[in-house]
């Protein structure tokens, strides 16, 4: 059972940055890290978690369009890491951020499409 855990999350003010990062563990026999795809969503107060973007199995990278431009994905395979830099954060940033794998090349942009979970990292961002 693959097992993700972020950390990294915490209160900053805005225009600041963070990074947080996921370990992944427990990959499935014969599976390295880089057969995942490895996604962040985050989910604010009283809304539905969203999808904030991916490193693919193929190594390409996908944002959402309100993070492309601040937030950079990068990867470390030999460590099962993938880690989220945030910079430029605005308080509509604050969220609980997650991370999800997949075991495909494809990346869903819906949560249903991840079988893995982080348990989440709280991010807020102050004005």
């Amino acid at each position: 059972q693959v097992q993700l855990v972020e950390t990294g999350g915490g209160l900053v003010q805005a225009g600041g940055s963070l990074r947080l990062s996921c370990a992944a563990s427990g990959l499935a026999s014969g599976l390295t890290f880089s057969r995942y795809s490895m996604a962040w969503f985050r989910q604010a107060p009283g809304k539905e978690r969203e999808f904030v973007g991916a490193s693919t199995w193929g190594g390409g990278l996908l944002y959402t369009a309100s993070v492309k431009g601040r937030f950079t994905i990068s990867r470390d395979n030999a460590k099962n890491t993938v880690a989220l830099q945030m910079n430029s954060l605005n308080p509509e940033d604050t969220a609980v951020y997650y991370c999800a794998a997949v075991n495909t090349i494809v990346v869903p942009r819906t949560t249903t499409g991840y079988p893995y979970w982080g348990q989440g990292t709280q991010v807020t961002v102050s004005s």
